[in-house]
């Protein structure tokens, strides 16, 4: 039927499974009743449920705990995974909480119907067996350091007092109990926080005779945020002692697990910590165990009954590749269902996209030309480096792409590993869902929506006049004297102002056609519609005539026949359009 042991169980109390009587300590249930499709059917999907008790009997569950058996096989000391967010991560470490921690509750209950209790005694042994902390600061987003502070110092007081079997331990002195009490009444410094996983793993160990796990969930969440703020020092000193404290050189600590975005590690909040082993999605430790693999995208549409959907599924929500793996997006997965399968961009309104703001303002012209490139489908190759931090993005241009990447903008396409450990990576939008967020992200950002919609209207009805009209008066608000340097940056621009054109026409940059290579193409994707090309020139001679130019540009187009790729793809209305830039002016022609 689908559900838990322990979720039948709750379906026979309640009466929700007609005809089910109780045997002993077991129950019958009628054949019938097991070929219902109203009860085989019935699970509502966990939009937004990270609690791993409640995702496994309540709600439809995608089974990850093969994941636990991947960390026994090797025990590292310290895991860290590196994934963006809504991927499953606050869910994974709930269920790796679930698993280890010893608690007077018998939680194999959650696991006996799951793949890892097929696995052996070998695993299935740790099983309740090891104290737990657990802490996640994926709600820390405050606009100070001071409230920031605060609420950190409030989530490590509810942490102690969930341990508040160490009130009446036998075994702590009653200093220890002091220290315990301090924490657990919100009372402690800076200095007290910071050694606040040593003190409650330490009082931990003694009380229970075992070691402790130390589970941290979106660690970097307030650094990112401190980052926005202004108090990134402040932030980055803390959590500096805060996970040494705890994760280096502890000798109450078993095993420690971290989640996050981003691997911090040049600001040295690992530092020393030689017992820390990164998986980031370039590899393939626990690949397929943070969004939804093709398999289990299409059990859960078998189970719903939307398989014919499976294809517009993938191509808004599918594209991610996490080592060797092909991944979908779990949180626009669920809601796509939900929502009776209409597409959207379901994950773009689940955090905050400041940063992209900060991309845009500090790109270079290259990188912008660059960034509408990959708008307009197209693949470009970028050096990745999986530490890079927060201020890069505005000390570095370059580490843009690195940022994007990790934080579920781009998808590796090929990779090529360097020697230094990093590697250079074709890189592309996954898909269509990701495209709507650089749309409006990108647009919105550089201020140019409203200016794309009227220059794609203009080129849509064949107006150069117009076009001219608004280019100018474009680069007149828009652009600097200095800006307009080279061909590129005009290029660049144009991509840019094309982009919203792509629900209809295919944007290509710089490709190969007849005898040469076009600046942009647009190859509609509505049979009957024209396609363009675009030829742009450029020059700093005031005396040049930028008429003649933008001629000179269209004889370019017909010379080397540009053309001949639309014309392949059996578009036969072609618009050729030669603008020649100087400056803040521009001049454009239509063949």
């Amino acid at each position: 039927m689908g559900f838990s042991v322990r979720r039948i169980q709750q379906m026979c109390k309640n009466g929700e499974l007609p005809g089910a009587i109780k045997e002993g300590r077991k129950w019958l249930i009628p054949d019938e009743t097991i070929h219902m499709n109203h009860f085989a059917k019935n699970k509502s999907l966990p939009i937004g449920v990270s609690d791993f008790k409640l995702a496994t009997t309540g709600y439809y569950y995608v089974d990850k705990t093969l994941m636990i058996r991947d960390f026994l096989d090797k025990k590292p000391m310290v895991s860290l995974f590196t994934r963006p967010r809504r991927f499953g991560k606050t869910l994974n470490m709930d269920m790796l909480r679930v698993f280890f921690e010893k608690t007077n509750e018998d939680t194999s209950v959650y696991f006996k119907d799951k793949q890892i209790w097929q696995c052996g005694d070998y695993y299935t042994k740790h099983q309740g067996q090891y104290p737990v902390i657990f802490l996640t600061f994926k709600d820390v987003k405050s606009m100070t350091w001071e409230e920031t502070f605060q609420k950190i110092r409030r989530l490590i007081s509810l942490e102690f007092i969930r341990h508040n079997e160490l009130e009446t331990s036998s075994v702590l002195t009653a200093y220890e109990k002091e220290q315990y009490h301090l924490l657990a009444g919100d009372s402690g410094d800076e200095v007290d926080c910071q050694m606040g996983l040593q003190l409650l793993s330490l009082l931990l160990h003694k009380h229970y005779g075992r070691e402790c796990i130390i589970i941290i969930d979106e660690y970097d969440t307030p650094i990112q945020q401190g980052h926005t703020c202004n108090f990134y020092p402040e932030i980055v000193n803390f959590m500096r002692n805060f996970f040494s404290g705890g994760l280096k050189d502890n000798p109450h600590l078993a095993f420690g697990f971290l989640t996050g975005i981003l691997r911090v590690a040049k600001e040295s909040i690992f530092s020393g910590m030689n017992n820390l082993k990164t998986y980031s999605i370039l590899d393939d430790g626990y690949s397929s165990y943070f969004g939804f693999t093709e398999k289990e995208v299409k059990d859960m549409l078998r189970y719903y009954g939307k398989d014919d959907k499976y294809n517009e599924l993938s191509e808004w929500y599918d594209g991610y590749r996490f080592g060797n793996t092909e991944i979908f997006n779990p949180w626009s997965v669920i809601n796509y269902i939900s929502d009776n399968c209409f597409p959207k961009a379901f994950w773009q309104s689940t955090g905050s996209n400041e940063i992209i703001g900060e991309i845009i303002q500090a790109a270079t012209p290259e990188i912008t030309k660059d960034l509408y490139k990959l708008l307009c489908g197209e693949k470009i190759a970028a050096y990745i480096d999986t530490g890079v931090i927060y201020p890069e993005v505005q000390n570095n241009p370059y580490s843009i792409y690195s940022f994007l990447l990790v934080a579920g903008y781009l998808k590796v396409a090929n990779i090529y590993p360097q020697s230094d450990g990093n590697f250079m990576c074709d890189v592309a939008i996954p898909n269509k869902e990701i495209t709507f967020v650089y749309e409006k992200e990108v647009l919105n950002r550089t201020n140019q929506n409203s200016l794309a919609i009227s220059i794609s209207q203009a080129i849509f009805s064949k107006d150069t006049q117009k076009l001219q009209a608004l280019l100018e008066d474009f680069m007149v608000k828009s652009i600097s004297s200095i800006d307009g340097a080279n061909e590129g940056f005009y290029h660049g621009m144009m991509l840019g102002l094309c982009a919203i054109l792509g629900n209809r026409y295919k944007i290509r940059s710089n490709r190969e056609s007849g005898l040469g290579r076009f600046d942009i193409q647009l190859m509609p994707l509505t049979k009957g519609m024209p396609g363009f090309i675009f030829e742009f020139k450029h020059t700093k001679d005031e005396h040049t005539d930028l008429s003649a130019l933008a001629d000179s540009a269209l004889q370019q187009i017909e010379a080397k026949k540009y053309d001949t790729e639309l014309r392949d793809n059996g578009v036969n209305s072609i618009i050729s359009i030669g603008i020649a830039f100087r400056g803040k002016s521009a001049v454009v022609r239509r063949g």
